[in-house]
C-alpha cells in the first residue's frame, strides 16, 4: 500500500513520501498562483481550480486567499461560495455539497497526529533529529444547503448534514444531523432548521 493509499484509508502514513511531497508542492504552487490573480480574472481562476481540485461543480466562487494541502482531495458541488482566508487541509477527502456558503477564516481539517510523541516522530536518529511526523486522517463531508459561519473550525471525521447552519466561531468536533442550527465550542445543535 502506498503512503497516499494509507493517507486516504485513514491509516498512519509518512508525510515525507516522495509522491505526497510532489503533490503537496504542486498544490502550493497552484494555490499561490490562484491567490495572486486579479480578482476579475475568472478564466484563469477556473483553469487553476480545475487543475487543483478533485472535483468542481458549476458556479463556484472562492475568494483569495485560499489555502490547501493537496487540493486534489477537495470536491465541490454546484453553487458554492468560499469566502476569504479559508484553509482546507485535505489530507483526506473534503466533500462539499450543493449551495454551500463558507464564511471567512473557516478551517477544515482532515489530518491529525497520534497523541504519543514516539508514534508521531518515531525514535530519534543518531544525530538527535527526527523524521517527518506521522499523520492520520479522516474525511469531512458537508451536505447540501449548508452555511458555515466565519471562523468555524471543522475537525477530522465530521459529517455536517443537509440544511445545516454552523454558528460563527464554532469548533465542530462531532457530526451534525440534517436540518440543524449548531454552534459553540464544542459545537452542538441548539435548534431545528426548517
Amino acid at each position: 500500500m502506498t503512503e497516499r493509499e494509507k493517507m486516504l484509508a485513514g491509516e498512519l502514513y509518512d508525510c515525507s513520501d516522495a509522491e505526497l511531497l510532489e503533490q503537496w508542492h504542486k498544490a502550493k504552487d497552484l494555490i499561490r498562483n490562484y491567490n495572486s490573480l486579479n480578482s476579475n480574472d475568472l478564466e484563469n481562476k477556473d483553469r487553476i481550480l480545475n487543475e487543483l481540485l478533485g472535483g468542481v461543480g458549476e458556479n463556484i466562487w472562492i475568494t483569495s486567499p485560499f489555502y490547501v494541502d493537496y487540493g486534489n482531495n477537495i470536491y465541490f458541488g454546484n453553487n458554492c461560495e468560499v469566502n476569504m482566508n479559508c484553509t482546507f487541509l485535505d489530507d483526506n477527502k473534503i466533500v462539499v455539497g450543493d449551495n454551500a456558503l463558507i464564511a471567512p477564516n473557516v478551517q477544515i481539517y482532515t489530518a491529525f497526529h497520534p497523541t504519543n510523541a514516539k508514534d508521531r516522530f518515531g525514535e530519534p536518529k543518531a544525530d538527535g533529529s527526527f523524521e517527518f511526523c506521522k499523520t492520520i486522517t479522516a474525511p469531512v463531508i458537508i451536505g447540501d444547503n449548508v452555511w458555515i459561519g466565519g471562523g468555524a473550525i471543522i475537525l477530522p471525521g465530521v459529517t455536517i448534514g443537509d440544511n445545516v447552519v454552523i454558528g460563527a466561531g464554532s469548533i465542530v468536533t462531532k457530526s451534525i444531523p440534517n436540518n440543524s442550527v449548531a454552534l459553540g465550542n464544542p459545537c452542538r445543535v441548539v435548534r431545528e432548521n426548517n
